[in-house]
């Protein structure tokens, strides 16, 4: 086990001393020595793109500004509440309304880590193009990535990507030995193809991730502990879990490809996804686990299959298939189409020593949920130069009942810098809180005297974006509705509100530039009259001061500044590792926190550098640290550098 703890903590420094050699060949220079490839040759497109015949690609992103920032390491840089780490557990902070329709696995709690096979990077090169990435800190905290893609004649290009993402434990680990948290390691294989009369596109990709994130539980607080001074012992702190691990399995394959029948008018389109999600989740039970009666602590009392143990897996398999047509012209653009998806949720479970099986055995636990499901939709849009724009949107899954039947429907309407939307939706709880069945909780309601209704949403939301000078101001505010929401409650099971509950949602973000100084600053306030269902910090903001310029005759670029987050106080969710939710709790009030970072950004031609000392005002205030989740600590004070190098031959 050392060497191969060994092994992983020198591979990757060594992969990047590999990689060193190849700067002096970075760039491809003719005689005059006149940069012939970079950045600007170097295209990217995305599906989004060919499904509005947008096929001339965007340039290469070369920015430097949030390179340090630590929510843009991952494939989801919203807010997040999560469990302090890496590869942990988490979910979106703020409100954001489903307009994902139909099943849903609803074990999301990694989708942060994960690609969406909709939103892949597809290249248009003219020289190979390579980037690398690699982010560390003190505490074990770790970014790879590294990706290549060249094109095959005018016509092809073809790439392939790999990354990991890893952290070691921070709360009850032994003096100087640094044991696993999470590791996530993702493979990913894309192509993009077009005719040579441009008629015809395509983009085509499969990926395979594979996640491990150990579950501690959360701090186990001492009878001797003062609460929350004394939780804040990180490597000497006790934890109610030492054998658990959480497995993310994801698989997924999906082609897109149009083909262009009479002009941008008229061009039809077929999108082909194939995907499959297993999660499982295993425990061996201890005796610090149990009371003197026998009694399990962390979960209920008495474990429903296995006395030994918990090993509860849930597999989903989709097929979707999507035939559509589109168009666009200067003024006008349109995309109807149709889908239909089929799919399997297999759930089993380790049944022994009570009675219902052998000790032991893994088996099915619930009859195997197939479905078949239908969807309809499509997007019109109306442009008047740059002053006006109209836009509708939306998708209907038909059912026999109406009661059962889930839509979303969007409507944007622009005049110069005002905008105005309204979002409608009403959609089916996920598979996961429709029916579930573990070591350690059981429902269902998919029977008539308990099953969900449909949760209705309505929403509001106006929009003011205007540059003035060297600042620019982006104000929105929206008013939601929320009828029939289902969420899981402090028993950490599903139940659905009864009535309406209401948000009231504004956001500021404001930009400055003074000479060679720049703030960035932007503010969430949510408002709702009760914690009914939903819990959102009131105020939530993140705050960034530097300092930019060019040194050494312009051959180096640097920004060096602050950044700082902050939320206020709020019962924050709970989270239940067995059925990977997070769930109301009333018992612990995370208390208001800044986070101070300081950072040095540096940019060399294609190489990207920053040097970073993230939470530098740990212990200020008379505060030691902060809690992400209750009995969770976010990281303490800690050091981090990253680097970005970018290859155009």
């Amino acid at each position: 086990m050392c060497l191969r703890r060994a092994r992983r903590r020198f591979v990757l420094p060594a992969l990047l001393l590999l990689w060193l050699p190849l700067s002096l060949r970075a760039q491809i220079v003719d005689d005059s020595t006149k940069v012939l490839y970079g950045a600007k040759t170097t295209r990217v497109l995305y599906e989004a793109d060919i499904l509005r015949e947008q096929y001339e690609g965007r340039i290469v992103d070369t920015t430097l500004t949030s390179i340090h920032q630590q929510r843009n390491w991952f494939h989801d840089s919203t807010f997040q509440q999560d469990l302090g780490n890496v590869g942990t557990a988490s979910h979106r902070l703020l409100w954001q309304t489903n307009t994902q329709l139909g099943a849903r696995l609803g074990r999301t709690v990694f989708d942060k880590y994960a690609r969406d096979a909709a939103t892949i990077p597809f290249y248009d090169t003219k020289s190979p193009y390579t980037f690398f990435r690699y982010n560390q800190s003190g505490v074990g905290e770790q970014v790879f990535e590294l990706s290549y893609s060249r094109s095959i004649g005018r016509q092809a290009n073809i790439g392939m990507a790999f990354e990991r993402f890893a952290s070691n434990k921070s709360v009850a680990t032994a003096p100087g030995n640094r044991e696993a948290m999470s590791e996530h390691n993702n493979v990913l294989f894309f192509t993009r193809f077009q005719s040579k009369d441009d008629r015809y596109h395509a983009l085509a990709s499969f990926g395979t991730a594979r996640h491990r994130a150990v579950e501690q539980g959360g701090i186990r607080p001492q009878p001797t502990d003062s609460f929350p001074r004394d939780l804040f012992g990180y490597d000497r702190e006790r934890v109610w879990l030492t054998q658990a691990l959480n497995r993310d399995d994801r698989d997924q394959g999906r082609l897109v490809h149009t083909y262009r029948l009479l002009g941008r008018g008229l061009t039809v389109y077929h999108l082909f996804d194939w995907s499959r999600q297993l999660n499982k989740y295993t425990d061996t039970f201890t005796p610090a686990q149990r009371d003197a009666q026998g009694r399990l602590l962390f979960y209920p009392p008495a474990p429903r299959l296995s006395n030994i143990g918990t090993d509860d897996r849930a597999e989903l398999r989709q097929l979707e298939n999507a035939v559509g047509v589109l168009g666009r012209t200067e003024a006008v653009e349109y995309r109807l189409y149709a889908r239909y998806r089929n799919g399997r949720l297999i759930s089993r479970a380790l049944v022994g020593e009570n009675g219902l099986n052998e000790p032991g055995v893994v088996r099915p636990i619930l009859p195997d949920a197939t479905f078949g499901q239908l969807f309809v939709g499509g997007t019109a849009a109306f442009r008047y130069r740059s002053l006006v724009a109209v836009q509708t949107a939306g998708e209907l899954k038909p059912s026999a009942t109406l009661g059962q039947t889930e839509y979303w429907l969007r409507a944007t309407a622009r005049l110069g810098p005002l905008s105005g939307e309204l979002l409608n939706s009403s959609y089916a709880p996920t598979l996961t809180q429709q029916r579930f069945s573990g070591n350690h909780y059981a429902w269902d309601h998919t029977v008539a005297d308990s099953a969900f209704d449909n949760t209705n949403v309505q929403q509001l939301s106006a929009r003011l974006a205007q540059t003035l000078g060297r600042q620019r101001l982006e104000l929105s505010g929206s008013v939601v509705n929320i009828a029939k929401l289902v969420y899981y409650n402090q028993n950490a099971r599903p139940a659905q509100l009864t009535g309406s509950k209401q948000l009231l949602i504004g956001t500021l973000r404001h930009w400055l530039q003074l000479g060679h100084v720049f703030a960035d600053n932007q503010a969430t306030y949510t408002y709702s009259p009760d914690e009914r269902g939903v819990r959102i910090p009131r105020l939530v903001t993140n705050s960034k001061l530097y300092y930019q310029s060019y040194i050494f005759k312009k051959a180096l670029f640097s920004q060096v500044g602050v950044e700082m987050y902050y939320q206020s106080k709020f019962k924050g969710y709970a989270y239940s590792p067995s059925t990977q939710q997070f769930y109301l709790q009333d018992a612990f009030t995370i208390r208001n926190y800044p986070l101070v970072d300081v950072y040095l950004n540096t940019d060399i031609k294609t190489v990207s550098l920053f040097l970073k000392m993230a939470y530098v005002n740990q212990y200020l205030l008379n505060k030691d640290g902060y809690f992400t989740t209750p009995y969770y600590t976010g990281l303490p004070r800690r050091f981090q550098f990253g680097l970005r190098w970018q290859f155009f031959d």
